[in-house]
């Protein structure tokens, strides 16, 4: 596991300066504390931070092909790799070292950029071939690792993180008030946007060419059609996917570094121990978080897995005293992200870290198993579909806002009255345009309308779901938007912070197109989300109290915290001058929204949270990469240059 970065010149006369590689590699040492390597040659420039985890005497980065004319920095694991490898020394290519990485360059040299449909696991590389003077960028094909990248002065930059491009262009600092928008709207910026106007993300799934000063993507992988395998019986079902499960656990437990599992108590993470600790001759280390408010607390229904699974168990309890860690998040985020899980996923992968260097967990389950509550919510809203058309869009357009914002049902007669896609996406937003336009200022609102409603990419993504079915759409929206955009970037940020390497083999992409095509009674049936994955569970030993009760989720108690605890000093952080000045809130329209929450009138958590995220995102990341007074520190300044520049500039004067 690394970070990596890297500048590819303008034209070949151009020369790279290691020391801008260097410069661009420091910023990213928390994700590979343990060794950094630089190759530049004219105007190429490829640096790593390397975490150790497979061949830790030979595995040093950049790796370069026989003749030293293809190299490579990678980010990530290859599962197949001792395959890959025997087959490639089987046509006469030399290796030395023992890494996964060295697979790749030889994979290149035989398929070129089709190598990438060979590889099993996560990853993040950039590989430059010199004959042809071209850089293949690639990335995983459910996000697991991130890419970024940029065009500044013809020169093409990448980097894991967004800081590190930030370290030697700092004309790249923009924001992009239309990303921001998309924040506020769904709590985190969607692929391929960044907070950045310049800087991108590689979308999951996707190859980049860099070659004759052009930047071009495509897609190489994509979900097969839903739904198209319906299993002969329940037992059958069962047996393949043990044995389907079992081997992308097994294939993840390969590592030369201690390794564990980060054990929530939920159905997916207990499932993957117990497959563990059947394939480990060592009991499993495993690690929970848990909170004493008993309503969020999974920590008791962990311990019971551990319990059964006789697993070395560690746990921590979080506290609502975190400032100071709300300030490492939000600049290691480089992005703002609500989630609120975040706060227990930075305290786990602490804890865990303590131990081992490798953890496996149980992410992806609920995106495909429909393990969501809100697919249910879905499901039992759409019978309200009876109401004519004109009659919900007479109420939205005519009646919503004259209603005042205490009257109870307003929003949910609003989202009910929807058409299906647009219903469900609103439902999954945490502050959608079209409800939530008091908290925000005529000037923010203003250039917002300039926008293309925020929602439409999604409700294409749900209508073009090669699914029949409304529960595998809805699955497919998910995984292509929420999981890498949110869970695999915050598990991701989370993890490398300290310098932790996280697996999830629900997510192995072999395991996950079998999942893809099962039909969708064996994932939500009698009224039982993850079904069948719940009696293989079951089938291994997992408590039944574990697998059958109350879905909680892996959260926090924030409308305790921010009516008690939290009431104090981050929640007046919203109404202070500074928050303000910036220009993207209404004074009023906030503070309404601060009282309704206080009062208890509504639990207004979420929207509160998604608020203080991004200003402490302004605080801790924003403001230590923008020179003070710059570019970058004010809704205005995001303006300048755009379409949307004939809008009045903002201040703080403007802003109240």
């Amino acid at each position: 596991m690394c970070g990596i970065a890297g500048i590819i010149g303008a034209d070949p006369n151009d020369r790279v300066d290691p020391a801008e590689v260097h410069e661009m590699c420091q910023t990213i040492v928390h994700r590979g504390p343990d060794d950094e390597g630089i190759y530049t040659h004219r105007r190429v420039g490829l640096g790593m931070r390397r975490l150790s985890i497979i061949d830790l005497s030979t595995g040093h980065q950049p790796i370069h092909n026989e003749d030293k004319t293809i190299w490579i920095v990678f980010n990530g694991e290859i599962y197949n790799f001792p395959e890959l490898r025997a087959r490639l020394e089987g046509r006469g290519h030399s290796f030395y070292t023992s890494t996964d990485t060295e697979v790749i360059v030889h994979l290149y040299e035989d398929a070129g950029s089709d190598c990438v449909q060979e590889l099993r696991g996560m990853f993040a590389f950039a590989l430059w071939d010199e004959p042809r003077q071209r850089l293949l960028v690639a990335r995983d094909r459910f996000g697991k690792k991130p890419l970024h990248y940029a065009m500044s002065n013809g020169r093409f930059l990448f980097g894991s993180e967004i800081k590190a491009l930030l370290a030697v262009t700092p004309e790249l600092r923009d924001i992009d008030p239309q990303a921001l928008w998309s924040y506020f709207y769904f709590g985190y910026i969607p692929d391929p946007q960044t907070a950045f106007r310049s800087i991108r993300k590689l979308p999951p799934g996707h190859l980049l060419e860099f070659s004759d000063g052009r930047v071009t993507t495509r897609q190489y992988w994509d979900l097969p059609t839903y739904g198209v395998y319906n299993p002969k019986s329940e037992e059958e079902c069962l047996e393949d996917l043990e044995h389907r499960l079992s081997e992308a656990v097994k294939i993840r437990l390969i590592s030369d570094v201690p390794l564990g599992a980060l054990l929530s108590g939920g159905v997916d993470s207990s499932t993957v121990v117990a497959l563990m600790s059947r394939a480990s001759s060592a009991p499993v280390k495993t690690f929970s978080i848990g909170f004493r408010d008993q309503d969020f607390n999974e920590a008791n229904h962990a311990r019971l897995v551990a319990e059964r699974f006789k697993t070395e168990h560690h746990e921590f309890v979080v506290e609502p005293d975190f400032g100071p860690v709300l300030e490492k998040i939000s600049h290691h985020m480089e992005e703002p992200l609500s989630d609120d899980a975040i706060l227990p996923t930075y305290y786990l992968c602490q804890m865990a870290r303590q131990h081992v260097t490798v953890a496996l967990s149980g992410d992806g389950g609920d995106e495909l198993f429909a393990g969501y509550d809100r697919y249910q919510v879905e499901r039992h809203r759409s019978a309200f579909e009876f109401i004519p058309s004109w009659a919900g869009q007479f109420y939205r357009t005519q009646l919503f806002s004259r209603l005042p914002v205490s009257v109870y049902g307003r929003r949910f007669l609003f989202n009910i009255t929807l058409p299906y896609a647009d219903r469900y996406v609103d439902n999954v937003s945490c502050l959608p345009e079209t409800r939530e336009r008091g908290v925000f200022s005529e000037d923010f609102l203003r250039v917002a309308d300039t926008f293309a409603p925020t929602s439409s990419l999604y409700v294409g993504c749900l209508k073009s779901a090669p699914a029949g079915d409304r529960l595998s759409q809805l699955q497919h929206l998910d995984i292509k938007t929420y999981l890498p955009a949110d869970v695999m970037t915050k598990v991701d940020r989370m993890s490398m912070a300290h310098s932790l390497e996280v697996r999830a083999p629900i997510l192995d992409h072999v395991f996950a197109e079998w999942v893809t095509r099962l039909s969708p009674r064996w994932k939500f049936r009698a009224r039982q989300p993850k079904y069948i994955l719940k009696k293989l569970a079951e089938r291994l030993g997992v408590p039944r109290s574990v697998l059958y009760r109350p879905k909680q989720g892996f959260a926090v108690p924030l409308v305790h915290w921010l009516k008690n605890d939290l009431k104090r000093g981050l929640l007046d952080i919203l109404t202070e001058p500074t928050t303000l000045s910036r220009g993207y809130f209404n004074p009023h329209g906030l503070r309404q929204l601060i009282q309704e929450h206080l009062r208890g009138r509504r639990d207004r958590s979420a929207e509160l949270w998604t608020l203080l995220v991004f200003e402490l995102w302004h605080r801790n990341f924003l403001a230590r990469e923008t020179i003070t007074g710059g570019r970058g520190t004010a809704v205005a300044s995001a303006l300048d240059g755009s379409e949307t520049g004939r809008a009045r500039a903002l201040s703080p004067a403007s802003a109240g």
